[in-house]
């Protein structure tokens, strides 16, 4: 990928989670951490796939020895990496060994996020994938502890994605276009 400020990709990530994950309410967990000031953004200055495990192993001992209520979960963008989708996604595998290697399998989970996006089963422009469309590859670093807390107190979570996916196909074309100018 061609160089980005990491300024401009933490504003444009800090934008897109302002505008379509809380705007939308894609995750009616994020808007309170949010307000809280408790979501890291890290922009990997990155261009290696090994550095950058290195980094992500970084963030996840941070969130170790950062109390929940000062870090409640963090966004790690790599502007330099993975333009293309399907390596974002092998590298995903590295990540989940990476969790299980280091012991951090049921502490910790990976949500991924890419401006390309695609589910399993969907074509590539197929509406519900906005629901994972990012400016930049994104892997959301998320504590389980809170995960397991927020979602006994909240209604038919696993209604969420259907839900998600209904409010992205409601978007007219000027909304999406304002909500995802990223997208090509």
């Amino acid at each position: 990928m061609s160089k980005t400020c990491p300024i401009t990709a933490a504003k444009a990530t800090e934008q897109w989670l302002e505008d379509v994950v809380i705007g939308l309410n894609l995750c009616p967990f994020a808007a309170k951490p949010q307000r809280n000031q408790q979501i890291k953004i890290h922009v990997s200055q990155s261009n290696d796939e090994a550095t950058l495990l290195e980094e992500i192993y970084g963030q996840l001992r941070e969130l170790d020895e950062t109390p929940v209520t000062e870090l409640e979960t963090t966004l790690v963008v790599t502007p330099y990496l993975f333009k293309a989708f399907d390596d974002y996604n092998q590298f995903l595998d590295l990540v989940d060994a990476l969790l299980i290697q280091c012991g951090y399998e049921g502490t910790y989970q990976v949500a991924s996020f890419h401006p390309d996006y695609y589910f399993a089963g969907t074509h590539p422009d197929d509406a519900e994938n906005l629901t994972n469309r990012s400016p930049y590859p994104v892997f959301h670093l998320i504590r389980e502890a809170s995960m397991e807390k927020v979602l006994k107190h909240y209604p038919d979570p696993e209604g969420i994605p259907e839900r998600n996916i209904a409010r992205v196909e409601s978007l007219t074309p000027q909304e999406i276009k304002q909500l995802f100018p990223f997208l090509k």
